[in-house]
């Protein structure tokens, strides 16, 4: 059994539904997991925005306009009265229920609710296309498995269990369909998963039902050496470790979320990036298996602050670095860079909301400098530290960019570089020319 997972770009409009159809038929008894059509969910998170200020016109003017919208792919997606009819039933019941928010209280709760219904439609009238097509598909809600605990962490046995009983209902189903990024939390609310949403979905999926693969469908062909935004002939990487697939997801890659694919790094199912536009591509493979001596892609982190705390009384005292670190904890940012020296600590945040309070906190301990507007390059690879070169290669690279940090040694599969903003394209375009297109 594969999980496949398609992304709101993939189910789109009518046609993109069609082409997905295409895709997850005869291919066995897979799981689909679906996003909520692309636009939608950022035409929930408007209308839930009116319904918090009090202004309930404003929010139907976006709920209609969305649910025109639904109503002319219903008219393109089916060609028999009875699934036409099934398809305005779905629409129609799911707005009704987004309409009736705009007559109570709003809070973050029925906010959630409000942004699950973009997966639940999505998902039923996929389903209900492939049941026209003559495909045995079953509908699996999401919500009926998938849960977090207290920690607003998945909850795998959970996970696992309450699946494994779905499934068991319908042996003779052809295909499974279910929802990303929706779950419910400890308590029974509907809640969603928040970080990678719909991928994180699959791949917790795919180690409750110890899948043979997860493949993540996006609208790019797989995860490329570089940003192709802004570098010029960049190519996708075709074999990637779990581990560098992390790297370049957390500093930039936007094709996948970084927490993702642990569940399926730890249960080792391999991942593999396709392209729905063009889905002979044969995308990029995550895998646990590392290629030695390779440098395989850059990717850059944007909107970074970097911190330097000087002290005199960090010499040779124990205890220092325990108390600049809690700072950061008890204003909850996270800490991406760090380097150190016998009298100072250098390190980065890419979150500026409690900025203000932690440099008055720091101030306490020595003399603090900040610089904005910075960006966090990384080389990723096999950068253990007994091959030699790639280090050198990296800066050969960078030799012409003022570089504010580096970072090296805390993982063996990148190398990360602190530099200004506005020198991140050449910076980019620099390391693609010398690494990749020699």
């Amino acid at each position: 059994m594969k999980v496949l997972k398609f992304g709101g770009t993939s189910v789109g409009s009518a046609q993109r539904m069609k082409e997905v159809a295409k895709l997850i038929s005869g291919d066995g008894q897979n799981i689909i997991v679906l996003s909520a059509m692309s636009g939608t969910t950022n035409s929930l998170v408007e209308i839930s925005d009116y319904l918090y200020k009090k202004n309930p016109d404003g929010a139907n003017e976006i709920i209609n306009r969305l649910e025109k919208k639904y109503m002319d792919v219903i008219k393109e997606l089916y060609t028999k009265e009875e699934y036409n009819e099934k398809g305005l039933e779905v629409v129609k019941s799911h707005f009704d229920y987004i309409r009736s928010f705009t007559k109570d209280l709003f809070t973050v709760f029925e906010e959630k609710v409000v942004l699950a219904q973009g997966e639940l439609i999505s998902t039923a009238l996929v389903n209900n296309y492939m049941n026209e097509q003559g495909v045995k598909c079953v509908l699996l809600p999401a919500l009926d498995f998938m849960r977090t605990d207290k920690n607003s962490e998945p909850d795998p046995v959970y996970i696992k269990d309450k699946l494994a009983v779905q499934l068991a209902k319908y042996p003779d189903a052809e295909l499974f369909i279910t929802q990303g990024f929706i779950c419910r939390n400890a308590y029974g609310e509907v809640d969603n998963l928040q970080r990678g949403g719909s991928d994180y979905t699959a791949s917790l999926v795919g180690a409750a039902v110890n899948a043979s693969e997860i493949q993540i469908w996006t609208d790019i062909d797989g995860m490329h050496n570089n940003d192709p935004r802004f570098v010029e002939n960049t190519s996708p990487v075709r074999q990637l470790h779990f581990e560098e697939a992390a790297e370049l997801a957390y500093f930039g890659a936007k094709i996948l979320h970084p927490t993702c694919i642990v569940p399926a790094k730890f249960n080792n199912i391999p991942v593999r990036l396709l392209n729905t536009m063009d889905p002979t591509a044969p995308g990029t493979l995550i895998c646990n298996e590392l290629v030695h001596g390779k440098i395989k892609a850059v990717a850059a982190k944007d909107g970074i602050t970097s911190i330097k705390i000087k002290s005199g009384r960090m010499l040779l005292a124990h205890g220092f670095m325990r108390k600049v670190f809690e700072i950061f904890e008890n204003y909850q940012t996270p800490v991406d860079m760090v380097t150190t020296s016998e009298v100072g600590i250098s390190l980065t945040i890419d979150n500026k909301k409690n900025l203000k309070e932690i440099l008055d906190s720091l101030k306490k301990f020595g003399t603090v400098t900040v610089d904005e507007e910075m960006c966090i390059i990384c080389v990723v690879g096999d950068l253990d530290w007994e091959n030699l070169g790639f280090e050198d290669d990296a800066l050969h690279a960078l030799k012409e960019i003022p570089i504010r940090m580096i970072s090296y040694g805390g993982s063996n599969y990148n190398i990360s570089f602190l530099i200004k903003a506005s020198d991140k394209k050449k910076a980019l375009q620099s390391l693609s020319n010398y690494l990749f297109n020699k």
